[in-house]
Protein backbone atom coordinates (compact mmCIF):
# COMPACT_ATOMS: atom_id res chain seq x y z
CA UNK A 1 0.00 0.00 0.00
CA UNK A 2 2.80 2.54 1.26
CA UNK A 3 4.86 1.61 -2.17
CA UNK A 4 1.13 2.45 -4.54
CA UNK A 5 0.88 5.86 -2.50
CA UNK A 6 5.22 6.55 -3.33
CA UNK A 7 4.65 5.42 -6.87
CA UNK A 8 1.35 7.55 -7.06
CA UNK A 9 2.78 10.79 -5.66
CA UNK A 10 6.18 10.34 -7.76
CA UNK A 11 3.25 10.61 -11.16
CA UNK A 12 1.53 13.58 -9.17
CA UNK A 13 4.80 15.10 -8.32
CA UNK A 14 6.35 14.48 -12.30
CA UNK A 15 2.75 15.39 -13.97
CA UNK A 16 3.17 19.02 -11.68
CA UNK A 17 6.87 19.41 -13.00
CA UNK A 18 5.63 18.78 -16.34
CA UNK A 19 2.83 21.35 -16.27
CA UNK A 20 5.16 23.87 -14.12
CA UNK A 21 7.58 23.33 -17.06
CA UNK A 22 4.83 23.56 -19.99
CA UNK A 23 3.42 26.79 -18.08
CA UNK A 24 6.69 28.10 -17.92
CA UNK A 25 7.81 27.49 -21.84
CA UNK A 26 4.82 29.29 -22.41
CA UNK A 27 5.03 32.45 -20.28
CA UNK A 28 8.68 32.59 -22.22
CA UNK A 29 6.96 32.12 -25.37
CA UNK A 30 4.23 35.05 -24.78
CA UNK A 31 7.39 36.98 -23.52
CA UNK A 32 9.44 36.99 -26.28
CA UNK A 33 6.55 37.70 -28.93
CA UNK A 34 5.69 40.52 -26.74
CA UNK A 35 9.34 41.90 -26.92
CA UNK A 36 8.70 41.46 -30.88
CA UNK A 37 5.54 43.25 -30.90
CA UNK A 38 6.94 45.90 -29.13
CA UNK A 39 10.13 45.91 -31.05
CA UNK A 40 7.89 46.33 -34.14
CA UNK A 41 5.99 49.54 -32.72
CA UNK A 42 9.31 50.66 -32.02
CA UNK A 43 10.66 50.74 -35.22
CA UNK A 44 7.03 51.81 -37.04
CA UNK A 45 7.29 54.70 -34.50
CA UNK A 46 10.62 55.20 -35.51
CA UNK A 47 9.77 54.80 -39.15
CA UNK A 48 6.78 57.72 -38.54
CA UNK A 49 9.23 60.11 -36.66
CA UNK A 50 11.65 59.88 -39.57
CA UNK A 51 9.44 60.70 -42.24
CA UNK A 52 8.21 63.70 -40.21
CA UNK A 53 11.30 64.60 -39.52
CA UNK A 54 11.92 64.44 -43.51
CA UNK A 55 8.87 66.64 -44.39
CA UNK A 56 9.41 68.99 -41.94
CA UNK A 57 13.03 69.39 -43.05
CA UNK A 58 11.71 70.00 -46.29
CA UNK A 59 9.07 72.51 -45.45
CA UNK A 60 11.69 74.64 -43.26
CA UNK A 61 13.86 74.54 -46.48
CA UNK A 62 10.81 75.41 -48.86
CA UNK A 63 10.19 78.56 -46.28
CA UNK A 64 13.78 79.43 -46.43
CA UNK A 65 14.12 79.58 -50.52
CA UNK A 66 10.44 80.57 -51.08
CA UNK A 67 8.48 82.44 -48.99
CA UNK A 68 11.63 84.15 -46.89
CA UNK A 69 13.17 85.80 -50.18
CA UNK A 70 9.56 86.78 -51.42
CA UNK A 71 8.51 88.34 -48.10
CA UNK A 72 11.78 90.26 -47.76
CA UNK A 73 11.52 91.44 -51.39
CA UNK A 74 8.02 92.39 -50.73
CA UNK A 75 8.86 93.97 -47.36
CA UNK A 76 11.77 95.95 -49.46
CA UNK A 77 9.71 96.88 -52.17
CA UNK A 78 6.77 98.20 -49.36
CA UNK A 79 9.50 100.11 -48.11
CA UNK A 80 10.47 102.31 -51.25
CA UNK A 81 6.36 103.08 -51.61
CA UNK A 82 6.65 104.28 -47.88
CA UNK A 83 9.87 105.96 -48.22
CA UNK A 84 8.93 108.09 -51.48
CA UNK A 85 5.42 108.70 -49.96
CA UNK A 86 7.34 110.09 -47.25
CA UNK A 87 9.61 112.22 -49.26
CA UNK A 88 6.17 113.35 -51.44
CA UNK A 89 5.11 114.53 -48.13
CA UNK A 90 8.08 116.26 -47.21
CA UNK A 91 8.12 118.36 -50.44
CA UNK A 92 4.35 119.13 -50.12
CA UNK A 93 5.59 120.42 -46.91
CA UNK A 94 8.50 122.35 -47.96
CA UNK A 95 6.05 124.03 -51.13
CA UNK A 96 3.34 124.66 -47.95
CA UNK A 97 6.00 126.47 -46.17
CA UNK A 98 7.25 128.68 -49.53
CA UNK A 99 4.22 129.74 -50.67
CA UNK A 100 3.10 130.68 -46.84
CA UNK A 101 6.62 132.72 -46.86
CA UNK A 102 5.29 134.45 -50.34
CA UNK A 103 1.89 135.09 -49.33
CA UNK A 104 3.54 137.23 -46.64
CA UNK A 105 5.73 138.86 -48.84
CA UNK A 106 2.66 139.67 -50.95
CA UNK A 107 0.65 140.66 -47.72
CA UNK A 108 3.22 143.30 -47.20
CA UNK A 109 3.42 144.64 -50.38
CA UNK A 110 -0.47 145.09 -50.56
CA UNK A 111 -0.17 146.73 -47.34
CA UNK A 112 3.12 148.84 -48.38
CA UNK A 113 0.77 149.93 -51.45
CA UNK A 114 -2.10 150.83 -49.44
CA UNK A 115 0.39 153.11 -47.39
CA UNK A 116 1.77 154.83 -50.30
CA UNK A 117 -1.95 154.99 -52.06
CA UNK A 118 -2.92 157.21 -48.69
CA UNK A 119 0.73 158.73 -49.20
CA UNK A 120 -0.04 159.97 -52.55
CA UNK A 121 -3.82 161.18 -51.81
CA UNK A 122 -2.20 163.73 -49.55
CA UNK A 123 0.31 165.31 -51.49
CA UNK A 124 -2.18 164.96 -53.76
CA UNK A 125 -4.61 167.22 -51.56
CA UNK A 126 -1.21 169.48 -50.11
CA UNK A 127 -0.16 170.04 -54.29
CA UNK A 128 -3.83 171.04 -55.29
CA UNK A 129 -3.68 173.58 -51.43
CA UNK A 130 -0.30 175.34 -52.40
CA UNK A 131 -0.35 176.08 -55.94
CA UNK A 132 -2.98 176.05 -58.84
CA UNK A 133 -0.76 176.08 -61.82
CA UNK A 134 -0.15 173.11 -63.85
CA UNK A 135 -3.02 171.59 -61.56
CA UNK A 136 -4.46 169.82 -64.94
CA UNK A 137 -1.17 168.22 -65.75
CA UNK A 138 -0.40 167.41 -62.30
CA UNK A 139 -3.99 165.61 -61.32
CA UNK A 140 -3.93 163.65 -64.62
CA UNK A 141 -0.19 162.25 -63.60
CA UNK A 142 -1.55 161.54 -59.76
CA UNK A 143 -4.85 159.94 -61.65
CA UNK A 144 -2.85 157.84 -63.52
CA UNK A 145 -0.43 157.26 -60.63
CA UNK A 146 -3.05 156.22 -58.81
CA UNK A 147 -4.73 153.72 -60.81
CA UNK A 148 -1.41 152.07 -61.34
CA UNK A 149 -1.46 151.19 -57.66
CA UNK A 150 -5.26 150.44 -58.06
CA UNK A 151 -4.51 148.02 -60.35
CA UNK A 152 -0.89 147.15 -58.98
CA UNK A 153 -3.39 146.41 -55.41
CA UNK A 154 -6.21 144.45 -57.66
CA UNK A 155 -3.39 141.90 -59.05
CA UNK A 156 -1.93 141.80 -55.60
CA UNK A 157 -5.15 141.01 -54.38
CA UNK A 158 -5.89 138.40 -56.51
CA UNK A 159 -2.66 137.07 -56.38
CA UNK A 160 -3.34 136.67 -52.90
CA UNK A 161 -6.48 135.16 -53.95
CA UNK A 162 -4.82 132.74 -56.32
CA UNK A 163 -1.92 131.69 -53.26
CA UNK A 164 -4.68 130.80 -50.67
CA UNK A 165 -6.86 128.59 -52.95
CA UNK A 166 -3.35 127.02 -53.94
CA UNK A 167 -2.54 126.64 -50.44
CA UNK A 168 -6.01 124.85 -49.83
CA UNK A 169 -5.49 122.70 -52.30
CA UNK A 170 -2.17 121.48 -51.31
CA UNK A 171 -3.84 120.72 -47.98
CA UNK A 172 -6.23 118.59 -49.44
CA UNK A 173 -3.32 116.46 -51.54
CA UNK A 174 -1.47 116.46 -48.24
CA UNK A 175 -4.27 115.27 -46.27
CA UNK A 176 -4.87 112.62 -48.81
CA UNK A 177 -1.21 111.62 -48.92
CA UNK A 178 -0.94 111.67 -45.39
CA UNK A 179 -3.90 109.00 -45.16
CA UNK A 180 -3.12 107.27 -48.01
CA UNK A 181 0.58 106.59 -46.59
CA UNK A 182 -1.44 105.24 -43.12
CA UNK A 183 -3.55 103.08 -45.54
CA UNK A 184 -0.04 101.49 -47.10
CA UNK A 185 1.78 101.51 -43.56
CA UNK A 186 -1.64 99.53 -42.25
CA UNK A 187 -1.68 97.25 -45.42
CA UNK A 188 1.85 96.20 -44.60
CA UNK A 189 1.55 95.25 -41.33
CA UNK A 190 -1.44 93.42 -41.68
CA UNK A 191 0.33 91.77 -44.77
CA UNK A 192 3.53 90.85 -42.30
CA UNK A 193 1.21 89.68 -39.51
CA UNK A 194 -1.09 87.41 -41.87
CA UNK A 195 2.12 86.18 -43.52
CA UNK A 196 3.93 85.88 -39.76
CA UNK A 197 1.38 84.27 -38.20
CA UNK A 198 -0.83 82.39 -40.91
CA UNK A 199 -3.81 84.17 -39.67
CA UNK A 200 -5.90 85.63 -42.73
CA UNK A 201 -5.88 89.49 -42.72
CA UNK A 202 -9.09 90.93 -40.70
CA UNK A 203 -8.70 94.57 -41.10
CA UNK A 204 -8.14 94.54 -45.17
CA UNK A 205 -11.31 96.65 -46.94
CA UNK A 206 -14.47 94.55 -47.05
CA UNK A 207 -17.20 97.17 -47.74
CA UNK A 208 -17.45 100.56 -49.22
CA UNK A 209 -19.13 103.42 -47.56
CA UNK A 210 -20.55 107.00 -49.33
CA UNK A 211 -22.22 109.93 -47.54
CA UNK A 212 -23.56 113.48 -49.62
CA UNK A 213 -25.99 116.12 -48.27
CA UNK A 214 -26.89 119.07 -50.18
CA UNK A 215 -26.96 121.37 -46.96
CA UNK A 216 -24.00 122.74 -45.69
CA UNK A 217 -24.67 123.68 -42.22
CA UNK A 218 -25.23 119.62 -41.70
CA UNK A 219 -22.18 118.52 -43.24
CA UNK A 220 -20.23 117.99 -40.33
CA UNK A 221 -22.48 117.04 -37.78
CA UNK A 222 -23.46 113.95 -40.12
CA UNK A 223 -20.33 113.08 -40.99
CA UNK A 224 -19.56 112.47 -37.52
CA UNK A 225 -23.03 110.61 -36.89
CA UNK A 226 -22.17 108.68 -39.95
CA UNK A 227 -18.41 107.39 -38.56
CA UNK A 228 -19.81 106.91 -35.17
CA UNK A 229 -22.72 104.74 -36.64
CA UNK A 230 -19.28 102.97 -38.87
CA UNK A 231 -17.64 102.35 -35.25
CA UNK A 232 -20.51 101.11 -34.03
CA UNK A 233 -21.20 98.58 -36.47
CA UNK A 234 -17.32 97.21 -35.66
CA UNK A 235 -15.78 98.75 -38.51
CA UNK A 236 -12.99 100.56 -38.96
CA UNK A 237 -12.29 103.29 -41.59
CA UNK A 238 -9.53 102.35 -43.95
CA UNK A 239 -9.18 105.29 -46.38
CA UNK A 240 -11.80 107.50 -47.49
CA UNK A 241 -11.63 110.45 -50.37
CA UNK A 242 -13.42 113.66 -51.95
CA UNK A 243 -14.44 113.27 -55.30
CA UNK A 244 -17.21 114.93 -57.60
CA UNK A 245 -17.01 118.31 -56.46
CA UNK A 246 -18.16 121.13 -59.13
CA UNK A 247 -17.09 123.85 -58.11
CA UNK A 248 -15.99 125.99 -54.82
CA UNK A 249 -19.16 125.21 -52.27
CA UNK A 250 -20.47 122.36 -53.81
CA UNK A 251 -21.48 119.52 -51.86
CA UNK A 252 -18.34 116.80 -51.17
CA UNK A 253 -19.04 113.21 -52.07
CA UNK A 254 -17.17 111.42 -49.23
CA UNK A 255 -16.29 107.69 -50.14
CA UNK A 256 -15.37 105.29 -47.55
CA UNK A 257 -13.43 102.32 -47.70
CA UNK A 258 -14.15 100.17 -44.59
CA UNK A 259 -12.22 96.80 -42.65
CA UNK A 260 -13.38 94.73 -39.68
CA UNK A 261 -16.78 92.54 -41.42
CA UNK A 262 -17.47 90.93 -44.26
CA UNK A 263 -20.31 92.46 -46.07
CA UNK A 264 -22.75 89.30 -45.94
CA UNK A 265 -22.25 90.03 -41.67
CA UNK A 266 -23.13 93.19 -42.08
CA UNK A 267 -26.25 92.58 -44.23
CA UNK A 268 -27.75 90.59 -41.35
CA UNK A 269 -26.56 92.65 -38.85
CA UNK A 270 -28.11 95.20 -40.85
CA UNK A 271 -31.60 93.69 -41.17
CA UNK A 272 -31.57 92.36 -37.80
CA UNK A 273 -31.09 95.72 -36.45
CA UNK A 274 -34.16 97.17 -37.93
CA UNK A 275 -36.17 94.54 -37.48
CA UNK A 276 -35.28 94.71 -33.66
CA UNK A 277 -35.46 98.57 -33.49
CA UNK A 278 -38.88 98.22 -35.21
CA UNK A 279 -37.98 100.05 -38.67
CA UNK A 280 -41.13 99.31 -40.43
CA UNK A 281 -44.21 100.87 -41.50
CA UNK A 282 -46.61 102.13 -38.46
CA UNK A 283 -48.91 99.31 -37.02
CA UNK A 284 -52.55 100.06 -35.99
CA UNK A 285 -52.16 103.96 -36.16
CA UNK A 286 -49.53 103.69 -33.40
CA UNK A 287 -46.13 105.13 -35.02
CA UNK A 288 -42.96 102.71 -33.98
CA UNK A 289 -40.78 104.56 -36.38
CA UNK A 290 -36.90 103.34 -34.87
CA UNK A 291 -38.07 103.20 -30.95
CA UNK A 292 -37.70 99.68 -29.08
CA UNK A 293 -40.79 99.26 -26.81
CA UNK A 294 -40.08 96.81 -24.45
CA UNK A 295 -43.36 94.77 -22.56
CA UNK A 296 -44.17 95.38 -19.64
CA UNK A 297 -42.39 98.99 -19.17
CA UNK A 298 -45.29 101.58 -17.43
CA UNK A 299 -46.10 104.64 -19.37
CA UNK A 300 -43.61 107.51 -18.04
CA UNK A 301 -41.43 105.04 -17.50
CA UNK A 302 -37.84 104.96 -20.14
CA UNK A 303 -36.95 101.71 -21.26
CA UNK A 304 -33.30 100.36 -20.65
CA UNK A 305 -30.61 102.10 -22.88
CA UNK A 306 -30.36 100.92 -26.22
CA UNK A 307 -27.50 99.58 -27.63
CA UNK A 308 -24.57 101.14 -29.20
CA UNK A 309 -25.48 100.14 -32.83
CA UNK A 310 -29.07 100.83 -32.29
CA UNK A 311 -28.60 104.14 -31.02
CA UNK A 312 -25.95 104.83 -33.32
CA UNK A 313 -28.14 103.84 -36.20
CA UNK A 314 -31.07 106.06 -34.80
CA UNK A 315 -28.70 109.13 -34.72
CA UNK A 316 -27.64 109.19 -38.52
CA UNK A 317 -31.54 108.99 -39.16
CA UNK A 318 -32.22 111.25 -37.42
CA UNK A 319 -30.16 113.67 -38.86
CA UNK A 320 -30.35 112.59 -42.46
CA UNK A 321 -34.08 113.36 -41.50
CA UNK A 322 -33.21 117.10 -41.08
CA UNK A 323 -31.51 117.30 -44.30
CA UNK A 324 -33.25 118.24 -47.37
CA UNK A 325 -31.59 115.76 -49.81
CA UNK A 326 -28.82 113.24 -48.43
CA UNK A 327 -27.39 109.93 -49.06
CA UNK A 328 -25.94 107.67 -46.82
CA UNK A 329 -23.87 104.08 -47.56
CA UNK A 330 -22.44 101.92 -44.72
CA UNK A 331 -21.52 98.58 -46.95
CA UNK A 332 -24.80 97.09 -47.86
CA UNK A 333 -27.06 99.61 -45.66
CA UNK A 334 -28.44 102.73 -47.75
CA UNK A 335 -29.98 105.59 -46.32
CA UNK A 336 -31.79 108.17 -48.53
CA UNK A 337 -33.61 110.90 -47.44
CA UNK A 338 -34.87 113.54 -50.37
CA UNK A 339 -37.80 116.01 -49.80
CA UNK A 340 -40.43 114.28 -49.31
CA UNK A 341 -39.41 110.75 -47.87
CA UNK A 342 -37.10 108.82 -45.75
CA UNK A 343 -36.03 105.73 -47.36
CA UNK A 344 -33.64 102.65 -46.03
CA UNK A 345 -32.86 99.30 -47.42
CA UNK A 346 -29.88 96.72 -46.80
CA UNK A 347 -28.61 95.91 -50.68
CA UNK A 348 -27.07 92.73 -51.54
CA UNK A 349 -23.60 93.20 -53.31
CA UNK A 350 -25.25 92.73 -56.76
CA UNK A 351 -27.56 95.22 -55.96
CA UNK A 352 -25.04 97.74 -54.95
CA UNK A 353 -22.90 97.37 -58.10
CA UNK A 354 -25.43 97.86 -60.10
CA UNK A 355 -25.02 101.61 -61.05
CA UNK A 356 -22.89 103.21 -58.89
CA UNK A 357 -23.74 106.76 -60.25
CA UNK A 358 -27.24 106.72 -59.00
CA UNK A 359 -27.01 105.96 -55.25
CA UNK A 360 -25.21 109.54 -55.66
CA UNK A 361 -28.45 111.04 -56.49
CA UNK A 362 -31.24 111.23 -53.67
CA UNK A 363 -33.81 111.17 -55.90
CA UNK A 364 -32.89 108.32 -58.40
CA UNK A 365 -31.28 106.37 -55.42
CA UNK A 366 -35.19 106.93 -53.85
CA UNK A 367 -36.33 105.38 -56.98
CA UNK A 368 -34.44 102.68 -56.85
CA UNK A 369 -34.67 101.20 -53.62
CA UNK A 370 -38.81 101.18 -54.55
CA UNK A 371 -37.79 98.18 -56.50
CA UNK A 372 -36.30 96.40 -53.48
CA UNK A 373 -38.30 93.70 -52.26
CA UNK A 374 -40.68 94.38 -49.71
CA UNK A 375 -37.81 92.68 -46.49
CA UNK A 376 -35.27 94.71 -48.10
CA UNK A 377 -36.88 97.91 -47.73
CA UNK A 378 -37.53 99.98 -45.10
CA UNK A 379 -40.19 103.33 -45.16
CA UNK A 380 -39.22 105.67 -42.80
CA UNK A 381 -41.22 108.72 -43.96
CA UNK A 382 -43.65 108.62 -41.04
CA UNK A 383 -41.34 108.66 -38.45
CA UNK A 384 -38.97 111.07 -40.48
CA UNK A 385 -42.14 113.67 -40.49
CA UNK A 386 -42.61 115.89 -37.51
Amino acid sequence: MTTVILVVMCVVVGALELYAGKQSRDQANAFSRRIEELNEQVTKQNNVLVTVGERLSADLTRVKQDVLPALDTRLRQNTGQVEELADLVHQADDFLRKQADRMRDLEQQRITLTALRRKLTEVETSVRAVTRTGAEAIEGRVDLALGRLDDLERGGTEILELQRSLTRTLEGVEDVVTELLQFTEGELDDTVTATLTGRPNGHAVTATGRLWTRDDQLDDILGEMYERCVRASRLNVRFRTVEGQDGPGSPERRRYFLGGQDTEDLAGAFLALLISTGADLPKNGARRGLTRVEPGVPPGVEPNRPPEDEAALKALLRTLSESSGAVAQIGPLMAVRTRDELLCGVLTAEQSLENDEVFWDPSAAAVRLRRLPSHQLWDLTPWATP
